[in-house]
């Protein structure tokens, strides 16, 4: 079985040696070990392209953007505003205006919470979130409730990570004024039945947030297509730089909500006695960008949609198909986190091993897997454990080290034991 699904792999969808020569940090060793890195939910590795992309800008093109007149300033303004339709047409948003660039997925909910929160969130309103939500799309609501003393709720899950959908109707009143969810569950892999999710919201007049974080990397978005009100994704989880992220939001929302940051560039004109605003999205861009940031998420967009999103979620769904049989036969591991439908997340635990001493024990074998909580501290609550271990997967992880996880955790158990 092993093998026919490594031909499958290799040879009929992706071009797996020539993907790998694309990342440079792939190629070296850990500890003596070949580096097998499965910390991709974190952050997932840059292909030369993007790498490639940016060291271009910083040596051929870097000035500031939009109020230069002069060709350095042009240049990099065109390459700029090239990267947010690149976003644009990725996720098929109807208009660039819909784009704003932030520095990652925590600031664009961040810029809903404090905009779009603060405009419309009243004393006794309702923001709806899920027991599975990365402490990014929690706290920012909870600082907006305590400002506002409105209530947060929360739709619960079943003991495999699934929410549990049918509450979600009891949960929403007159006062719910938004849903924010997480599309991919950054612990468990869950991918949650956004469709769904914004039907009911909008038989209810009720706007959604997707977080995307997880999900923009291994499953096809389409925002007009599932009709979300916003989205928010970060670069550094789809191959490209760290510190630059997107939110969408629908036009006519966007209109309609204040400014988040004040400053250069958001300004239409300003006096001392008022200021008017810049129109979309500048708007919401306050300041200077993070100009190369922006640029090179345009190349690793061009990247991905080079391999197909499509291809790309097939692969890691094999991969995770494979990884998952294998751990299942080691004695001592629980998986935590066996949803129906899932991407490229195994958390796991082990009899009387600590997740922090799995991690140090595996990076000595040369794999790289993330321990702790996650940010997600009510779902460990909800699963009565401290923490995990996870092993997360991109498109440039093999079969091969699937077995080196294995071995290496065999390793582990028998070390400790």
């Amino acid at each position: 079985m092993e093998s026919n699904l490594k031909t499958n792999i290799n040879e009929e969808i992706l071009n797996i040696e020539k993907i790998r020569n694309d990342f440079p940090i792939l190629k070296q060793l850990i500890h003596n070990k070949p580096l097998c890195y499965l910390d991709n939910a974190a952050s997932t590795q840059k292909p030369q392209i993007v790498i490639d992309t940016i060291n271009n800008f910083y040596s051929t093109t870097n000035s500031n953007i939009h109020r230069g007149v002069h060709y350095l300033s042009e240049k990099s303004t065109q390459a700029f505003e090239n990267a947010r339709i690149k976003v644009k047409d990725f996720i098929n948003a109807k208009s660039e205006k819909e784009i704003i660039f932030t520095s990652g997925t925590t600031a664009s909910i961040n810029l809903v919470a404090q905009s779009f929160g603060r405009k419309y969130l009243n004393e006794d309103d309702e923001i709806i979130v899920t027991t599975m939500e990365h402490h990014s799309n929690i706290v920012p609501w909870q600082l907006l409730c305590d400002e506002k003393n409105a209530n947060l709720k929360v739709v619960k899950i079943n003991d495999i990570g699934e929410l549990l959908l049918d509450s979600l109707n009891d949960l929403i009143s007159e006062k719910t004024k938004l849903i924010s969810v997480m599309h991919v569950s950054n612990t468990l892999g869950t991918i949650n039945p956004i469709k769904e999710i914004i039907k009911i919201a909008h038989q209810n007049n009720v706007p959604v947030l997707l977080d995307a974080a997880q999900s923009i990397q291994h499953i096809e978005i389409d925002v007009q297509e599932l009709d979300c009100d916003f989205l928010a994704f970060s670069g550094h989880k789809i191959y490209g730089p760290t510190g630059i992220g997107i939110l969408y939001g629908k036009e006519n929302l966007l209109d309609e909500m204040p400014p988040f940051m004040g400053g250069g560039d958001m300004i239409s004109k300003v006096t001392f006695e008022e200021t008017t605003f810049n129109e979309l999205p500048f708007k919401f861009e306050a300041g200077t960008s993070n100009i190369a940031g922006a640029i090179g998420l345009g190349a690793a967009i061009d990247y991905v949609k080079s391999i197909g999103i499509e291809n790309i979620k097939e692969y890691e769904t094999n991969l995770l198909n494979a990884a998952t049989d294998a751990v299942k036969e080691i004695p001592g591991i629980k998986i935590i986190g066996n949803a129906k439908e899932k991407t490229s997340v195994l958390s796991f635990v082990i009899d009387n091993i600590h997740p922090h001493d799995i991690g140090t024990f595996l990076d000595f074998e040369g794999v790289a897997i993330r321990t702790g909580h996650h940010c997600t501290q009510p779902l460990m609550d909800f699963f009565k454990i401290p923490a995990t271990s996870r092993a997360s997967f991109a498109f440039y992880n093999t079969l091969e080290e699937v077995e080196q996880l294995t071995i290496a955790l065999k390793k582990t158990i028998e070390v400790f034991n």
